[in-house]
């Protein structure tokens, strides 16, 4: 008889699938992990914070704190570790009366950096889809802009 463990093949704890295979790697590791996350949340609010629009939402904001809650969600969007702890979207945002329009300018701008710093077209997708998915807790009221 064959002990298991001594078998050529790779195992689940190893980071192969139940079937032999090595799981494709998440969104979150193909773009470079943490810290590709941190520039891309920095150049993200650097072009929130130079839309007159928009910079008004963050007059009285910690920015250093707003950094990192954003880095932490977009983590969790992208299928990184979720440690995220903060409050919900709509508990934090819908206080802010935010038209559909603005929710559309920032959702723009996220992709935007995304696509600027070479982000694949699949990962884009996903994260258009994320934001189209989650505006209604965002956006207090009725409008439809698209992001």
């Amino acid at each position: 008889m064959t002990d298991p463990h001594d078998s050529a093949g790779s195992s689940p704890a190893d980071g192969a699938t139940a079937n032999g295979s090595t799981p494709s790697p998440s969104h979150y590791e193909r773009i470079g992990g943490a810290e590709s996350v941190r520039a891309a949340v920095r150049l993200f609010y650097d072009r929130v914070l130079a839309d007159p629009e928009l910079a008004g939402y963050f007059t009285s904001v910690n920015m250093e704190e707003q950094r990192r809650h954003m880095v932490l969600m977009l983590t969790v969007v992208l299928g990184g570790p979720n440690n995220y702890a903060g409050r919900g979207l709509a508990e934090a945002h819908q206080p802010l009366n935010i038209p559909g329009e603005h929710y559309a300018r920032v959702g723009a701008h996220l992709v935007d950096t995304l696509v600027g710093l070479g982000v694949p077209e699949d990962i884009l997708d996903d994260v258009r889809a994320t934001l189209g998915a989650v505006r209604d807790q965002v956006v207090s009221s009725g409008t439809s802009a698209g992001v």
